[in-house]
Formats: C-alpha cells, sequence, structure tokens
C-alpha cells in the first residue's frame, strides 16, 4: 500500500483578489503528493483568528468553493463568521478510495497537512496570533470529519460532522430503500397521502401483503416514513458507486440469491422474478448531454458538483459530449430501477454500464461522467440489459445482520439474536467505511464537536447520528456535555442544497451548519455553551422528536400550523377559511425574524412578511379557496442568531402545512 508524506509545502499561487469579494487567494500543495490546497484571507479588520475547512465526501477539487453563492458560498460564510476558508481536493486521485494509496490519506491526514501548514501563512498574513480551526463535512465527509477527530491531536479545534452514516451505513440503506421502491411503486401514492397532514394516517391501508411487509421492513431500518413524498425523482443516489464493489467483493452472493434458500430470489412464489428483465437490443441513437434528451425522472436539471454530498460522488458534470441515454430498439419497460447494460457488438465492445432506468425507449445512464468508455458506442450496436445483479442487492441488508448495537436490524434476528436469513461470510459496510475515512468511527474525539442530521434524510437514516452520541459517550462519559451536541434538523434532507426540489415539502439545513460552526467558535474560544442536544426517541428505527420548541432543543424554530382550527378542512368552493401559524424558538437559539406563506401548495411562497424579533409568535390569515381539489397551505418560519433577515447565513428555517378539501 503507497504512502505519502507531507513534509515541504509549497505555494505556487499568492494574489490579492477583488472577486467575489476582496481576499488574498492562496493555492499550493505538498511536493511529492497529490495534495492541492486553496486558502481565502479576509481582509485583516474582519479576521478573527479562525479558519473554517471543508472536508468533501470523496476527494475532489481545491477549487469547487469559488463558484457557490447564497447559503452554499462557504468563502463568504467563513469572512462572515471572522474566518480564512481552507479547502483541499482530499489528497487527490491517489487518496481515491479503492486505488492502493493509504486510505488515511483522504480520511484526514491530507486534510490536516493542509491545516497544519495553513497556519504557517495566516501567520505571514496576518502576523503571529493563535489560530483556531474547525472542520465539517457531510455524509461520506462527516466520516471524514470523525476520522479527523478521533485520529489527530491538535490540529483542529472543533468538528461539526452533518448527515453521518454509520459504518453500517453503506451499502445496507441503499438497498433496502431500492428494495422498497420496488415493491411500493403502485402504491406511494396512498402511502404519502396517508402520512401528510390531515391524511389518515394509516400508510398500511390498502396495501398487498408484500407491499405491507415491504413498507414495514425499510421504516424499522430507519427510512423516514414522511420523506415518501420525493419517490418519483429519489432514484438510487450513491448506490450506483458502490455497486461495482459489492460485485467485486461478494461475487458468490449475485448467484446464490437465485439458487439458495433463504435469500428473495430463490423463493419462487416471490413478486420480484416478475421484475426481472433480461434482453438484447440495438442502439438506434446515442445521445450526448448536448442533445438534451428528454429523460423523465432522470434528468439531470442543469447539475453543477461543488463537493456537496448530493453530487461529489457523480464527478464532474458539464462535457457536453458525455452519453446520457441510448435508444434501444427494444425497451426494458418503465419500471426499471437500475440495471446493467453490456455492449456485445462494435468498437465499445466489452463496455459495462449502468442505467438509471428507462424512459419509453431511452436507456438512461447513472451518474454518466463516470463512464468515459461509452464515448465509442454507435447506433447498431447491440447490448444486452439485465437488471438481476440490482434485484439481488436490494435485500444485501437481510445477510449482513450486525450485532445488537444496530437495534434497526432486530426485525432480521430471531428471540435468541441469531439471524434469521443466511449471513455472508463478512460484513461489507464497515470495509467501505474505512476506505472512505481511512478509519472506523469509535467516538474518540480529540476536540469539541457538534453533530447535524436530518429528519427526513433518505440516504443517512436519522438514527445514525444517535448511533455515534452513543460511542461519544462511550468515550467521554460525563463530560460529553462538555463537548458533544447533536441537533436534529426537522424537514430537511440529505442535501447541502439552498434550494429544495420540493419547497412546500422540505428546508434548506444550512442555516444551522452554519449556527453550529459559530456557536462551535463560541464554545471553543468563550467558553460559551452551544444550544441544548436535541430531545428525542428512536421507536422502531424512527427518530421521535417533541412538539413544542422548549421541549425539543437544538436550534430550529417548531412551526404549526392549522386551517379553521385543525390541520384539515373540507369545504365547498368560494369558502372562507382562517389560517394561523405558531412558531416558536428553542431556548438560546436565534430569534423568529421571517413569515412566509405558500397559500395554495405550490412550492412558491406568495408572501413573505419581515417580523419584530421575538422567541414566540402566532398570525392569522384568511384565504378563500375556489379550485375543486386538494390544497396544502404550508408556511416557513425563520430564525436567525443576530435577528437579521436580509443574510442568507445561520438562517434557520422550518415549516408547517395543513391540508383544504375543496368539494
Amino acid at each position: 500500500m503507497a504512502s505519502q508524506t507531507f513534509d515541504d509545502p509549497y505555494v505556487d499561487v499568492d494574489e490579492w483578489r477583488d472577486a467575489p469579494q476582496p481576499h488574498r487567494y492562496v493555492h499550493g500543495g505538498f511536493k511529492g503528493t497529490d495534495t492541492r490546497f486553496s486558502l481565502y484571507f479576509p481582509p485583516a479588520g474582519t479576521y478573527r483568528n479562525r479558519f473554517f475547512q471543508h472536508i468533501t465526501p470523496v476527494p475532489g477539487s481545491e477549487h469547487l468553493a469559488q463558484s457557490a453563492t447564497g447559503q452554499e458560498d462557504k468563502i463568504g460564510f467563513a469572512f462572515s463568521a471572522g474566518g480564512y476558508f481552507l479547502e483541499t481536493n482530499g489528497g487527490g486521485l491517489s487518496g481515491t478510495p479503492g486505488t492502493d494509496t493509504d486510505p488515511t490519506i483522504a480520511g484526514y491526514r491530507a486534510n490536516a497537512a493542509a491545516a497544519e501548514y495553513s497556519r504557517a501563512v495566516a501567520h505571514e498574513v496576518y502576523g503571529d496570533h493563535r489560530v483556531y480551526g474547525y472542520a465539517y463535512g457531510g455524509s461520506g465527509g462527516a466520516f471524514r470529519t470523525m476520522g479527523s477527530a478521533e485520529n489527530t491531536e491538535g490540529v483542529w479545534d472543533g468538528f461539526v460532522p452533518y448527515v453521518p452514516g454509520s459504518p453500517m451505513a453503506a451499502p445496507n440503506v441503499f438497498a433496502v430503500r431500492m428494495h422498497a421502491q420496488r415493491v411500493l411503486r403502485r402504491a406511494f401514492d396512498q402511502i404519502v397521502d396517508a402520512a401528510e397532514p390531515g391524511g389518515s394516517g394509516d400508510p398500511h391501508a390498502s396495501l398487498t401483503s408484500e407491499e405491507s411487509a415491504a413498507l414495514t421492513e425499510v421504516t424499522r431500518m430507519g427510512f423516514p416514513l414522511r420523506s415518501w413524498f420525493g419517490h418519483r425523482t429519489m432514484g438510487t443516489h450513491a448506490f450506483i458507486t458502490l455497486y461495482p464493489h459489492v460485485v467485486a467483493v461478494d461475487p458468490g452472493y449475485f448467484e446464490e440469491f437465485w439458487t439458495t434458500p433463504g435469500y428473495l430470489g430463490a423463493d419462487p412464489d416471490s413478486a420480484i422474478h416478475q421484475d426481472r428483465v433480461r434482453i438484447d437490443s440495438t442502439v438506434s441513437e446515442v445521445l450526448v448531454r448536448r442533445d438534451d434528451p428528454d429523460l423523465g425522472p432522470f434528468t439531470e436539471h442543469g447539475e453543477t458538483n461543488q463537493g456537496g454530498v448530493d453530487e461529489a460522488f457523480k464527478g464532474a458534470v458539464g462535457d457536453p459530449d458525455t452519453v446520457v441515454a441510448l435508444r434501444l430498439t427494444t425497451a426494458a419497460g418503465p419500471e426499471i430501477l437500475g440495471a446493467e447494460l453490456s455492449v456485445i457488438t462494435g468498437e465499445a465492445k466489452g463496455a459495462n454500464l449502468r442505467l438509471k432506468g428507462f424512459w419509453g425507449d431511452l436507456a438512461v445512464v447513472d451518474m454518466p461522467s463516470l463512464d468515459k468508455a461509452l464515448s465509442p458506442l454507435q447506433a447498431g450496436d447491440t447490448v444486452h440489459v439485465d437488471n438481476s445483479n440490482f434485484l439481488a442487492a436490494q435485500t444485501y441488508h437481510r445477510h449482513q445482520v450486525p450485532g445488537p448495537e444496530y437495534p434497526v436490524w432486530n426485525q432480521f434476528r430471531d428471540t435468541d439474536g441469531t439471524p434469521i436469513p443466511p449471513q455472508r461470510p463478512f460484513q461489507l459496510a464497515p470495509m467501505f467505511a474505512i476506505g472512505a475515512a481511512g478509519s472506523l468511527p469509535t467516538g474518540r474525539i480529540s476536540g469539541k464537536m457538534i453533530v447535524v442530521s436530518c429528519l427526513l434524510d433518505r440516504e443517512a437514516f436519522p438514527w445514525q447520528a444517535d448511533w455515534y452520541r452513543t460511542k461519544v459517550t462511550e468515550h467521554l462519559g460525563d463530560a460529553t456535555d462538555e463537548n458533544f451536541r447533536l441537533w436534529y434538523v426537522d424537514n430537511a434532507l440529505h442535501a447541502d442544497s439552498e434550494l429544495q426540489e420540493r419547497p412546500s415539502h422540505t428546508v434548506s439545513y444550512l442555516g444551522v451548519l452554519h449556527e453550529a460552526l459559530r456557536s462551535l467558535a463560541d464554545w471553543v474560544e468563550k467558553d460559551v455553551p452551544p444550544p441544548a442536544n436535541s430531545q428525542y426517541e428512536i421507536v422502531d428505527g424512527q427518530v421521535v422528536v417533541p412538539d413544542f420548541a422548549v421541549d425539543r432543543g437544538g436550534v430550529q424554530p417548531v412551526v404549526h400550523v392549522s386551517v379553521d382550527g385543525g390541520r384539515r378542512v373540507d369545504i365547498s368552493a368560494g369558502t372562507s377559511v382562517v389560517l394561523k401559524v405558531t412558531a416558536e424558538a428553542p431556548p438560546g437559539a436565534g430569534r423568529i425574524v421571517r413569515i412566509q406563506w405558500d397559500v395554495d401548495g405550490d412550492g412558491t411562497y406568495e408572501i413573505d412578511e419581515v417580523t419584530d424579533p421575538s422567541s414566540r409568535l402566532t398570525l392569522e390569515r384568511r384565504n378563500t379557496y375556489s379550485a375543486p381539489g386538494t390544497h396544502f397551505v404550508t408556511v416557513r418560519v425563520s430564525t436567525q442568531r443576530d435577528a437579521d433577515p436580509e443574510t442568507p447565513f445561520a438562517r434557520v428555517d422550518n415549516l408547517a402545512r395543513a391540508r383544504i378539501v375543496v368539494r
């Protein structure tokens, strides 16, 4: 295994820049390594002796932050919080998981070397002083942030891992989700309606026994029930990058799945056989990104890669000649989710690629920017499509039952704790965790830490943050509260994005992340404790929080919306109703500064009100509904520590909804 040292740093760019705001830019690396870094120093008058370092989920580029805007502007946030900003490429290509390089390089060593050297540069820029450092990263970057906290001393003073997984996360959380997506695909609309405000509350009503079992399984594993509203576009997420490694490490599973009793594929009565697709076809057209084809639910939506948790693993996006889809003479059908396509003839013969699925007669390539072998494909080439392995992967989690510290797997154990399904000879997920972060999380942190986790997270199920809290508590004991916080964010997904696909359902958690970093700095430098932990309980894999802010804790406001006094009202067309919102901020958090109303549920907040700063408020308004159908009113509430309603930073949002049915 190849290793590297970081003894010889260099600087190849050192210049003043006026855009996007005035700063001194320093770029460099370490001789004999692929590690590179970018440093952004604010003017001395705004600098307060600290830096913030973002750690990406996978090694990427040291230039990702330069194009970000709004809440996603990491450089702007760092400057607003009195710090300089540090970004590395995580060790570069040599640090990429799957290479023969020491995984600790990408896990924490490359970032630690850059952090230590940045202090020397800061001394040159500002003179001698104590420099405090704070590292933060999400998803795979949370693993790296936790690994940095556990495997270094004195490099950073505090850490904010956000939307973290656990050592048993990948591929298991994706597998169980994909199983549910397949089995429940015709039932999701009724499941969503039951879980929405004013719904029946019984998502199992009218489900078949197989559908009900799949919903129970995925819910007990931790998938947030309320998050199925996004079922049409959530896809397979990062599983496509994990899948080749699962096949390579455990190839026998994909044969035994279809032949050995105890595996779903060996059950002749399972509906999985109806979903198995194996077809030969011919390419009639090769479509590239510049063609801008209609890919239906698989459309890329103008994606860019700034190292975020929902994009870092996809590779660079933007090459207009990247193959994104193949038009085939024989389509597999619209309901396939994940498949392999093998090229049988032509210049690309032997190439294998993964598909998101089919949209009409288009075979849509999954993560096309990672598949460079497709460029020789031409019309007339013959291909074979097979989803057998993807179907098998959907229940891999059943055959990876870990120890009792992971109670969500209790559903696969008998009364004495013995796994019921046949088990594979090894646990795959911890191998992936070590490959990504260089070590397994232990909870033995070296500085103060605030963890941010989201209650609608479909990729890092929320219970996993509590798993890490337990590990930290095992290490720190009675000193845990002096060094650790866990804040849950309601109505937020996995992506560290400002824009939301469904703004009437979710909010960005970036404001909570900003507040965590600012509170962490106050905690370390001024000994000012941050707001309290979120209070919660875990019931059958679901994280449940109290209804009121004073009981819930954390930093997010709690919002309640009613229509004529309830969560649902049934009215005749032209009826006027009273919409009421009550919002309160948790103790020690920011003050309420903004209220926004989406009265018809179209995702556009037509009414935007700046309020006098307060910790609690109640507002009412009347609205008339004339169009027949089901409408949802959504109210979004913002708090901010400095009572600033205009800043994009540390603005903490939450929302609530109510249903209006017009007959």
